[in-house]
C-alpha cells in the first residue's frame, strides 16, 4: 500500500490531462512488491525528505509526473532526482491576498512597483507557488472586465498560478447579476471595502451581492476599516497640525477597525455569506470574530505578517514612513494576540497584502497623515519569517505552519484538494526547507523592484531550497528557474468551510 497513515492521502481528483494519466493512476495504484529494477519512470523524485501535511509529517519519498503527484513512497525513478535528507518538504504556500495589478487603469492614476512577473518572482523564492490577486475594475468597468484584464496580464507575466479577487466597487445590477455567472466560471470571491465612502452610500447593494455570492457557494473578503471613523481623525490631527509619520497609527485607530469587523461578522448573519476578513491586525478585532464564529457563522481571519514582527513604535524612527499600511501596526498585546490565533485556530491564514512601493516615495512628506503611501513588499519574505518566528523558534508546529500558509487557503477559496496538500492526484505545488539555512534580510538583494523590506538586517532561519510549480523546478536556493507567462489560473470550485 502507497499511503502512509495519517499524514497524507490519495485522492482522485477529476481533470484534463494527456491520455497517459489514467495507466501512470494504475501504476501508482500497483507498484507495491515490484523489484526496483521494474520501478515506475517519473520526471522528478524528492527522495529521504520530511513531508508535512496538517495531518502529519512522514519520511516518504514522492514520485511526480505531468504536474502531479502520482506516488508516495516504494520504488520509482526518474531523470532528475533531488535529495532532501535533513530538509522538510511542504504544500506550495498559497497567498490569497497581493496587490500586483494597480487600483485604476486612469492615465493619472498611480500602481504599485511589483506586477505579475516581479512579484510572482518573489513568491516563488519565499516558496509561494499560487496568488490570490485584487483585481481593481476601471471607472465605469464591471467585475468581469477586471478579471478579463487581470487574467490577460497574467497569462502574460506570471510564474506562479493564479486567482483573482475582482473588487465590488459599484454595487449595481449589471454588477450584482454578473456574480452568479462569474463563479460557475470559477471566479467564486469578490472583494468589498467598508473603508471606501461608497460602501456606507450603498449598503443595501453591498449585501444583496454577498447574498448572491452565497447563493452561489462564495465567499466575500471584506477589508474591516470603517471610513467615517477614518475621516474624523484625520481632521483631529489635521487641526492640530500632526502630519507626521508618527501620527498615523491615530488616523486609522483600533475603534476603526473593530467597528468595520463588527459589521462584516453582522452582514455575514444577515446575509448567511461566508466572510473573510483580510488583514486583521487586532485583539479586538479578532474577539469580535471569536464572538460570530461562537455563534456559528461562516467567519474567516487572515493576518499579515507585519503583524506577527513589528509594533506601532516603529512610525517613531526617522523613516516610520516606511511601515504604513492599513490597518496600521497596533501595540505588543495585538501583536501575542495574532500570535495566540495562528496556534489556537482563530486565525486561519497568513497573506501578505503585498503592494511594494520605493523608499522614497514612502519617505514623502504628506499635508495629510491618510496620504501616506501604503504598503510593504513582503512575499518573498512571509514563509521564511514565519519558518524563523514561529516554526523554528517553537511557537508553531509545522502541521500548524502548513495549515495557515496553504492548507487553509486551498479550502477556503476553493482550490483544495488539487492545491493546499501532498497527495496522490494534487498538483505537485512542493517547498523544500532548510531548516537550518540562516540569512539576512536585505531587501535590495531580493525579486521584489522595491528596493527596501520591513525586515532589513534581520537574521531568519529556514529558507526555501527549492520550490516545485507543477512538478518543475522553478526556484532553487533563491535562483529563479522559470519563466513568465508559465503560470495558470487555478482552477476553483466552491468555498469550503475549515
Amino acid at each position: 500500500m502507497f499511503l502512509v497513515r495519517g499524514a497524507f492521502e490519495c485522492l482522485t481528483i477529476p481533470t484534463q490531462r494527456r491520455s497517459r494519466r489514467a495507466p501512470l493512476m494504475r501504476r501508482v495504484l500497483l507498484w507495491s512488491g515490484l523489484p526496483p529494477e521494474e520501478a515506475p519512470d517519473m520526471d522528478l523524485v524528492i527522495r529521504n525528505g520530511t513531508a508535512v501535511t496538517v495531518g502529519g509529517s512522514s519520511r516518504v519519498d514522492i514520485g511526480i509526473e505531468a504536474g502531479e503527484i502520482v506516488q508516495l513512497g516504494g520504488p520509482m525513478k526518474a531523470p532528475r532526482e533531488l535529495d532532501a535528507s535533513g530538509l522538510i518538504i511542504t504544500p506550495g504556500g498559497i497567498d490569497p491576498h497581493v496587490h500586483l495589478t494597480p487600483p485604476t487603469r486612469e492615465a493619472e492614476g498611480w500602481a504599485w512597483v511589483d506586477d505579475f512577473e516581479s512579484g510572482t518572482r518573489a513568491a516563488l523564492a519565499g516558496g509561494i507557488t499560487s496568488i490570490g490577486n485584487i483585481s481593481f475594475p476601471g471607472h465605469n468597468e464591471t467585475l468581469a472586465d477586471a478579471i478579463a484584464h487581470d487574467s490577460a496580464e497574467a497569462d502574460r507575466m506570471a510564474l506562479t498560478d493564479y486567482f483573482l479577487h475582482p473588487v465590488l466597487m459599484d454595487p449595481d445590477e449589471k454588477n450584482l447579476e454578473s456574480i452568479a455567472p462569474l463563479h460557475a466560471q470559477g471566479h467564486t470571491s469578490i472583494k468589498i471595502f467598508l473603508s471606501f465612502h461608497r460602501f456606507d452610500k450603498h449598503v443595501p447593494a453591498y449585501l444583496d451581492a454577498m447574498q448572491r455570492v452565497a447563493s452561489a457557494g462564495g465567499i466575500s473578503l471584506i477589508h474591516c476599516e470603517d471610513a467615517a471613523i477614518i475621516d474624523c481623525c484625520c481632521k483631529l490631527l489635521l487641526a492640530d497640525g500632526h502630519t507626521e509619520a508618527r501620527y498615523f497609527p491615530d488616523s486609522r485607530p483600533l475603534q476603526a477597525e473593530v467597528v468595520a469587523t463588527q459589521r462584516a461578522v453582522g452582514f455575514a448573519e444577515t446575509t448567511g455569506c461566508p466572510v473573510y476578513v483580510v488583514h486583521l491586525s487586532s485583539e479586538r478585532a479578532l474577539a469580535a470574530c471569536r464572538d460570530g464564529r461562537r455563534r456559528g457563522l461562516p467567519i474567516y481571519v487572515e493576518t499579515r505578517p507585519l503583524y506577527l514582527h513589528l509594533t506601532r513604535e516603529r512610525f517613531d524612527e526617522a523613516e516610520g514612513a516606511k511601515y504604513a499600511g492599513a490597518p496600521p501596526l497596533r501595540d505588543s498585546v495585538d501583536v501575542d494576540a495574532m500570535w495566540a490565533g495562528l496556534q489556537l485556530g482563530g486565525i486561519d491564514t497568513l497573506a501578505t497584502d503585498h503592494a511594494p512601493w520605493m523608499l522614497a516615495d514612502k519617505l514623502e512628506a504628506v499635508d495629510n497623515p491618510a496620504e501616506f503611501k501604503q504598503g510593504v513588499a513582503d512575499l518573498e519574505t512571509c514563509l521564511p519569517m514565519l519558518y524563523s518566528s514561529g516554526v523554528h523558534s517553537g511557537r508553531l508546529s509545522l502541521e500548524q505552519f502548513v495549515a495557515v500558509t496553504s492548507t487553509n487557503a486551498a479550502k477556503l477559496f476553493g482550490l483544495y484538494p488539487r492545491k493546499g496538500t501532498i497527495a496522490v492526484g494534487a498538483d505537485a505545488d512542493l517547498v523544500v526547507w532548510d531548516p537550518h539555512a540562516t540569512r539576512t534580510v536585505d531587501g535590495k538583494s531580493m525579486h521584489s523592484r522595491s528596493d527596501f523590506s520591513p525586515y532589513d538586517g534581520w537574521k531568519v532561519t529556514g529558507w526555501p531550497r527549492w520550490t516545485i510549480s507543477r512538478g518543475e523546478v522553478v526556484a532553487e536556493a533563491g535562483e529563479i528557474t522559470a519563466v513568465p507567462g508559465r503560470g495558470r489560473l487555478a482552477p476553483r470550485g466552491p468555498h469550503r468551510s475549515i
